[in-house]
């Protein structure tokens, strides 16, 4: 089932709709005398590929996930939790990398906040979490080597090398903190999920959203706001990959 989910998933994703749209309304073009539904089709394919690539959109399918939960600036009222969870969002272990540059862009977001909030609180422990999925060697080993390049003493660190998917880590997490609460650091539009799918084990996690995708800019509107990009485009995969996560840990009974 996981590998099934990781093959399909994809698919549903908004550049790869919008390629199968094309390649669609080009077969019907070129291959049958369906020309008029040909350009209807193509036509869709260009417009959504247009509509995903601006701010706007992206920013409303992200704001809902990435709004649930409010960022952790005040840390010191949890003084007393002794566990921070980080939750691994991808790497590639490239030997001839350091350790921080073998992580994706969110994985390094979340170890950097896990690590601050580890240092602002005294007594407390890393749990780095992510197995191997497409890689032989372990996620929360290339964290836990980067945690240490970055000043983090390797006896503060516990490696949860097991876990494939969110699912995984919450029920090997378990294991680990039992009953005690714990600060669970993931990307913002990932929370939601995370926290859905840690509470049906039993357990309190305390959000520790990081990685946004939306800031608010503090000043004049830029160029930028008016032009399709790339960036946009990645964002609203980003969302539609955690509304499908969500949609089927409720089908399935997860959350």
């Amino acid at each position: 089932m996981f590998m099934i989910k990781k093959i399909v998933a994809p698919l549903f994703m908004p550049l790869s709709l919008c390629l199968e749209l094309l390649l669609v309304g080009l077969f019907l073009l070129w291959f049958t005398r369906k020309q008029k539904a040909g350009k209807i089709v193509v036509s869709l394919g260009i417009a959504l590929l247009m509509i995903f690539s601006y701010g706007a959109v992206s920013n409303i399918l992200l704001k809902s996930l990435e709004c649930k939960y409010p960022a952790l600036n005040d840390i010191n009222k949890y003084s007393d939790v002794k566990w921070v969870v980080v939750l691994g969002g991808g790497h590639i272990s490239d030997p001839k990398l350091p350790a921080n540059d073998q992580l994706s862009s969110s994985s390094l977001a979340r170890l950097v906040e896990g690590i601050r909030i580890h240092k602002k609180l005294k007594n407390s422990r890393l749990i780095l979490s992510g197995g191997r999925v497409f890689d032989s060697v372990p996620e929360a080993y290339t964290m836990a080597k980067a945690a240490v390049s970055l000043g983090v003493d390797a006896s503060d660190l516990i490696q949860e090398s097991i876990s494939r998917d969110t699912k995984d880590q919450a029920m090997h997490i378990k294991k680990i903190v039992e009953d005690e609460r714990f600060i669970l650091v993931t990307s913002a539009c990932h929370i939601p999920r995370s926290i859905a799918l840690f509470k049906k084990h039993g357990m309190n996690p305390i959000p520790g959203p990081t990685d946004y995708l939306i800031k608010e800019r503090q000043g004049g509107i830029s160029p930028g706001m008016f032009s399709p990009c790339a960036d946009e485009l990645r964002k609203v995969e980003r969302a539609v990959h955690e509304y499908l996560g969500l949609a089927w840990a409720k089908i399935v009974g997860y959350i």
